[in-house]
């Protein structure tokens, strides 16, 4: 590979600003989110309110109500609306959805000619399963929200394709599917990162702050000052999905399983490859429903 030419400091915060303004017209939140996010700042909102305001969309209700309802939830009673299913799973919890589903569709959008869509989303979605499992083992409060920090760990990765179609792949084909690898060198080449542009991208969608820092700091788990258990999280699912066949963010798995012992000690466990196994064995069946459900 030859030797990519780092650009100025100063140039760096600039770019990955244009980037996002660019980017924004393309996949700036759904209506539908901006005033789920506005009706929840006001204290005396009600279920039926949120209800309304997404049963205004009769594909997302649908969506909605089918993911509330399959095995991913795994509710003993089937919940018939979307008021009902904001009174079992909480506002915050399907404000994540709504963003999730939406951000399938939107994100997509961008264009690219470097990866395979369809991968890309099977990718954050197995990163979101193994998350999600990880955080129930380990007694984090929402585990749910865990699943779409996992989903959209790397829409960053979508603007990178996009606005620097031959850096990317460049970077992609050295790095072999070590994501940290490729996240060192788009640091190299323009002083900032995908985990870093996902993050600033998703603040204007107004994910909650413990999401957005751990979709920062995903490849650096040491380095996260705050939402720290998120973070850990995060990497050990990134890691593990990527050393899977089936969750590959790259063509091929990684060879090695690429986990920083930092990302245990922040959680308090012995790095465990059987933990890790286990959880796998016991998410596969997860991981094919969520395909079928927010990819289609």
């Amino acid at each position: 590979m030859k030797a990519i030419k780092k650009i100025p400091e100063s140039d760096s915060l600039e770019i990955a600003e244009a980037w996002i303004r660019d980017t924004s017209n393309l996949v700036s939140p759904p209506d539908v989110c901006i005033k789920i996010f506005e009706l929840m700042e006001d204290d005396a909102a009600s279920a039926p309110a949120l209800g309304e305001i997404i049963s205004r969309d009769t594909s997302l209700t649908a969506r909605l109500l089918r993911i509330v309802n399959s095995p991913f939830y795994g509710f003993n009673r089937r919940i018939d609306t979307v008021s009902r299913a904001v009174t079992v799973i909480g506002t915050s919890e399907l404000y994540n959805l709504v963003v999730a589903v939406t951000a399938v569709t939107s994100f997509s959008r961008i264009p690219n000619f470097i990866v395979n869509i369809d991968t890309f989303w099977r990718h954050g979605i197995c990163v979101g399963i193994i998350a999600r499992a990880l955080a129930k083992r380990c007694k984090i409060l929402h585990p749910e929200r865990l699943f779409v920090a996992g989903m959209l760990h790397d829409v960053g990765s979508l603007l990178f394709f996009q606005h620097a179609p031959e850096l990317t792949r460049e970077l992609l084909v050295s790095s072999q599917g070590n994501e940290s690898q490729l996240a060192r060198g788009e640091m190299q080449a323009l002083g900032f990162n995908h985990a870093q542009l996902g993050a600033m991208l998703l603040d204007t969608w107004q994910l909650p702050q413990e999401l957005t820092d751990a979709i920062r700091w995903h490849h650096e788990p040491a380095s996260a000052r705050s939402s720290r258990l998120e973070t850990a999280v995060l990497h050990i699912a990134d890691a593990v999905a990527n050393h899977c066949e089936s969750g590959a963010f790259y063509t091929t798995p990684s060879a090695q399983l690429l986990i920083h012992a930092e990302a245990w000690n922040i959680l308090g466990l012995e790095a465990d490859d059987a933990l890790l196994t286990e959880i796998i064995e016991e998410t596969r069946a997860q991981y094919r429903d969520a395909v079928n459900l927010f990819s289609s």
